[in-house]
C-alpha cells in the first residue's frame, strides 16, 4: 500500500463525532493488520490530567486508537489552549497557523505509517489563517474524504453544504456516516434515507448513541471500549 494512503475525516459542524468516527477508523484499518494512525492539523482546547500534564482529548484518543504511547509521536502541530474557532485562538496567543508547518508534521507522521486517518477541525470550511481554511488544507493533501454528519434537526443542509463544498474543491468523497448524538432524533431514519438519496457517495453506517457506560467524561479521551463500540457499526470504504 502507499505511503500516501489515508483518508481526510471531515464534519457537518464541531462536536458531531469526528474524533470517534477517525478514532474508531484506525481500529479497523489496525485489525486488517495496516499500520494505521491519526494525525489532526490543530487543537483548540487543553485540560490537565493527574500529573499535571497539558492534555487534548481528540489528540489522547488518536494516540489510544493508534497504539502510540504518550510523548512517544507527535501528532498534532499546533495545540491551543482556548476551545474557540484556532485562527481566532491562534492570533490571541501570536501565532500563525501555517499549512506548510502542518503538512511537515504530516509527512513525518506519514513516513512511519502506512495508512493515515487526518481528522480535521471545526467543520470543513473552518479558518485556518486569514486566506486558507481547513478545505485548502485537504486539497493540498489530497485524500479521500470521509464525511461525519450529526444526526440533529439542521443537519441535512449542514451534509449537503458540506458535501457541495467537498464537491466543488474536486476532492474523492470514499462515503459518509452517520452519527447518533447524545439525544436521537426524530426520524432518523428518514432523514438518513433523504441524505442517501443527495449524497452520491457510499453510505458507510449509523453509529448509535454510546451507551451510557461508555459515554466520554468532560476533559477525556474515549476509552478503547467505547471505540470498538463505534467501529463495529462501520464499514470501511473499499481500499
Amino acid at each position: 500500500m502507499s505511503k500516501a494512503a489515508g483518508f481526510f475525516v471531515v464534519g457537518t459542524d464541531t462536536e458531531v463525532g469526528k474524533t470517534l468516527v477517525s478514532a474508531a477508523l484506525i481500529l479497523k484499518l489496525r485489525e486488517q493488520g495496516l499500520n494505521a494512525m491519526g494525525f489532526k492539523p490543530v487543537v483548540a482546547g487543553t485540560y490537565k490530567n493527574s500529573d499535571g500534564s497539558i492534555l487534548n482529548e481528540d489528540i489522547e484518543t488518536l494516540r489510544i486508537a493508534s497504539g502510540i504511547p504518550s510523548g512517544k509521536l507527535d501528532l498534532c502541530p499546533y495545540i491551543l489552549d482556548i476551545p474557540a474557532a484556532p485562527h481566532l485562538v491562534a492570533t490571541n496567543q501570536g501565532i500563525h497557523l501555517e499549512l506548510d508547518i502542518i503538512l511537515q508534521a504530516f509527512k513525518r507522521i506519514q513516513s512511519q505509517s502506512e495508512f493515515l486517518v487526518v481528522e480535521g477541525a471545526g467543520g470543513f470550511l473552518v479558518p485556518l489563517n486569514d486566506h486558507e481554511d481547513l478545505a485548502s488544507l485537504a486539497q493540498k493533501m489530497d485524500l479521500p474524504v470521509i464525511l461525519v454528519v450529526g444526526m440533529k434537526l439542521g443537519c441535512i443542509n449542514h451534509a449537503l453544504l458540506t458535501y457541495e463544498a467537498i464537491r466543488s474543491r474536486k476532492l474523492k468523497i470514499a462515503g459518509w456516516l452517520a452519527n447518533s448524538l447524545a439525544i436521537e432524533m426524530p426520524l432518523l431514519k428518514e432523514n438518513i434515507s433523504t441524505l442517501q438519496s443527495r449524497i452520491d457517495a457510499p453510505f458507510l453506517g449509523l453509529i448509535p448513541a454510546l451507551p451510557k457506560e461508555l459515554q466520554k467524561p468532560d476533559n477525556s479521551p474515549y476509552s478503547i471500549k467505547a471505540l470498538g463500540f463505534a467501529a463495529q457499526h462501520i464499514n470501511l470504504p473499499i481500499l
